[in-house]
C-alpha cells in the first residue's frame, strides 16, 4: 500500500498544493501526494510548484517578506511613511520580539517550502522506471534538494539552531509532530550535503526557454560557495567560486542596467533568481510598488521603504558610479500627465518596471538570489582571508568595479582595509537583493551594532544577530526552546 504523507510545517497544518505549471504560469490544480506522483509529467509539475513558494503572490519569501521581515533590521532600510504595520516598524526600530508576525511568517513559509521539497524527494525517488526516466528522476530530486538547502540556509542564518526535518510526516503522533532543534553545525552539514548533490544538476545552457529559472549546477555550486563563506571556510569558498567562474560559463553583463532589463532575464549573469511575470495571474514583483512613489500621478506606489536621510547608502556611491541611477531615482515622469516630478529624497528604483501602467506590484523584473557578480566578490573575499589582497583578489573585485565605472583598487590596500572594501562593494552592488542583513551579522555583534548605531538605530544589540524563535511555534511544540540571546534576563 502506498504511504500517505502529510505536509505539516511544524504543526502549522497545511495542505501542500502541487501546481501543474511551467515556472512562469499560474498553477491550475492542487492534488495531494498520493494522487499525484504517477508519471513523469506530474513529477516535473510537482517540483515546478515548489519553486513558486519562493515568490508566490502577496508577502511571500522573495516577494517582499524578505524585505519587510529581514532587511528592515539593517543600516540601509527603515520603515517609510506608508509602512504603518506595527510589526514592520518594530523590526525597523529593532524593538521586535518573539510575537512578531513577520518572524512567524519567515519560519512558517520556509518550513512549508521544505515540506514540499521533502514530499518531492521521497515520492519521486519512489517512482519506478515505468513512470519516469531515470535521468529526469535524479534531476528532479536534486532540484528539490537545492530548494531545501536554500530554505535551511536562510533559516539557520536567521534563527540559529532550528528543527531539521528531512522527511514528510507520515502520521500525527507526538513523536513525529514535536521536533527539537538541531545544532547549527547539523543544519549546515545537511545544507552542504544537499548542495553537493545538486551540483550534479545540468549546466544552465542545457535548459530550454520553458525551463529557465530552474536550479542548475552553477546555482548549486554558487550557493555552496556562499555557505562556505558564511562558515569562514575560506579554502572551500574559494575553490567553489573558482569552479563556477572557470567552468560554468557565466559572465558579467557589459552594462549594470542589463541585470534588471526585462528582455535579458535569466541571462548570462543570472545564476538563480525569483521569477516574476506581471499582469499574469498576479505573479508580479511587489518590491517595485513598495519603493515606488505614491504621490506622482499614474504611479500607484506604496512608498513603504525609505533611505536613511543622512550619511546612508545613497551617499556611499561615487557620483560616477553607474549603479547609482539604476538603483535609485530622484524623480520620475508621470505616465499620466507626462510631467517630471522631483522627489524629496532618493528612492529605490531597481525593480521599477517601465512597461507597467499603474500598479507597480505587477513588475516583471526578477529578484536575483545569486548572480555572477556576487561569485566574483566571494572569490575576492575568500582569497583575501587566505592570502591577503593578492592580484587574484584584486582582479575579482575590480571586474565588478570596472563594470560600475569606478576606479580599480590599487595594490596598496592592507588585508583589513581590503576586507572592508569588499563588504562595501557588496553593499552597493547587491542593494535590494536581500544580502545586507546576512553580511552585517556574519561579521559579528560589534560590527553589526556599530553599523546600525551609525545609521541612527540605537536599539541595536548582540541579540539582533538572530531572530527570536516565534512564540507561536514555542506554544505549539513543547520540544522547542527560545534562542539563548532572546531569553528574558
Amino acid at each position: 500500500m502506498k504511504k500517505i504523507y502529510y505536509s505539516i510545517p511544524l504543526l502549522s497544518v497545511l495542505l501542500t498544493g502541487i501546481s501543474c505549471s511551467k515556472l512562469t504560469e499560474k498553477p491550475e490544480s492542487a492534488l495531494v501526494s498520493e494522487q499525484f506522483y504517477l508519471n513523469q509529467g506530474q513529477a516535473v509539475a510537482a517540483v515546478t510548484g515548489t519553486y513558486r513558494k519562493l515568490y508566490e503572490t502577496g508577502q511571500s519569501l522573495y516577494n517582499s517578506l524578505f524585505q519587510i521581515g529581514v532587511e528592515m533590521a539593517t543600516d540601509d532600510y527603515e520603515a517609510g511613511p506608508r509602512a504603518r504595520n506595527a510589526h514592520v516598524r518594530a523590526i525597523s526600530n529593532l524593538t521586535h520580539d518573539a510575537s512578531n508576525d513577520r518572524m512567524e511568517q519567515l519560519w512558517k513559509q520556509s518550513y512549508d517550502a521544505i515540506n514540499a521539497s521533502n514530499l518531492n524527494i521521497v515520492n519521486i525517488e519512489a517512482m519506478n522506471q515505468n513512470q519516469i526516466d531515470a535521468t529526469v528522476q535524479q534531476r528532479l530530486v536534486n532540484e528539490a534538494k537545492f530548494l531545501r538547502a536554500l530554505h535551511y540556509f536562510n533559516l539557520v542564518r536567521w534563527f540559529g539552531p532550528v528543527p531539521l526535518v528531512l522527511r514528510p510526516t507520515e502520521g500525527l503522533s507526538a513523536q513525529e509532530l514535536y521536533v527539537a532543534k538541531a545544532s547549527e553545525d547539523e543544519v549546515y552539514t545537511q545544507v552542504i550535503n544537499d548542495l553537493k548533490a545538486a551540483s550534479n544538476l545540468p549546466n544552465y545552457k542545457n535548459y530550454g526557454d520553458a525551463d529557465k529559472g530552474r536550479a542548475t549546477s552553477g546555482a548549486a555550486k554558487s550557493l555552496l560557495a556562499k555557505v562556505y563563506l558564511t562558515r569562514s571556510d575560506w579554502t572551500n569558498a574559494k575553490l567553489l567560486a573558482k569552479d563556477v567562474i572557470e567552468k560554468e560559463g557565466y559572465a558579467l553583463f557589459p552594462d549594470f542596467s542589463d541585470v534588471f532589463d526585462i528582455d535579458k532575464k535569466n541571462g548570462i549573469e543570472h545564476i538563480f533568481s525569483a521569477q516574476f511575470k506581471g499582469n499574469s495571474g498576479y505573479q508580479g514583483n511587489s518590491l517595485a510598488s513598495r519603493s515606488a512613489p505614491a504621490d506622482i500621478p499614474g504611479i500607484n506606489g506604496d512608498y513603504a521603504d525609505a533611505l536613511h536621510v543622512e550619511g546612508g547608502l545613497y551617499k556611499s556611491f561615487a557620483v560616477t558610479d553607474k549603479r547609482l541611477s539604476v538603483t535609485f531615482t530622484n524623480g520620475m515622469i508621470s505616465p499620466k500627465d507626462g510631467k517630471y516630478y522631483a522627489l524629496a529624497k532618493p528612492q529605490f528604483n531597481k525593480y521599477y518596471d517601465q512597461t507597467v501602467v499603474g500598479n507597480q506590484a505587477q513588475s516583471s523584473k526578477n529578484t536575483p538570489i545569486i548572480r555572477y557578480a556576487e561569485v566574483l566578490l566571494i572569490l575576492a573575499e575568500a582569497e583575501n582571508e587566505l592570502n591577503g589582497p593578492t592580484q587574484e583578489a584584486r582582479d575579482a573585485i575590480n571586474a565588478v568595479r570596472i563594470r560600475a565605472g569606478v576606479e580599480k583598487l590599487s595594490d596598496t590596500e592592507s588585508k583589513d582595509s581590503f576586507r572592508e572594501l569588499v563588504f562595501e562593494e557588496r553593499r552597493k552592488e547587491l542593494v535590494y537583493e536581500y544580502q545586507r542583513w546576512f553580511d552585517l551579522v556574519r561579521r559579528g555583534a560589534s560590527y553589526y551594532i556599530t553599523k546600525l548605531k551609525a545609521a541612527g538605530k540605537t536599539n541595536a544589540a548582540a541579540r539582533h544577530l538572530h531572530f527570536p524563535t516565534p512564540q507561536r511555534e514555542l506554544n505549539l511544540n513543547p520540544k522547542l526552546v527560545q534562542h539563548p540571546d532572546w531569553l528574558a534576563k
